[in-house]
């Protein structure tokens, strides 16, 4: 016997964002060349990118902003 289908009265729309195209607003994180993560805002973007940077120090992470089209690196400071 089959099992009846669960059917959705709507489709639900999805925000899809694709790694290989730029965002158009926002803050994006950029991970050895590669879209990874939206931001709303830079300082939500940069605490990723350290909370990243701080786990895998052989990374090049950079925040890239949309608005302005630029990208500044994340640097970690290392040990003293």
């Amino acid at each position: 016997m089959k099992k009846p289908r669960i059917a959705l009265d709507e489709a639900q729309q999805r925000k899809i964002l694709r790694a290989d195209k730029a965002p158009a607003t926002g803050y994006s994180l950029v991970v050895d060349g590669h879209f990874k993560s939206h931001h709303d805002t830079v300082e939500a973007a940069e605490e990723a990118g350290m909370a990243l940077k701080n786990r895998f120090q052989m990374l090049q992470v950079q925040v890239y902003d949309a608005e302005n089209k630029t990208r500044s690196m994340i640097d970690w400071p290392g040990p003293a």
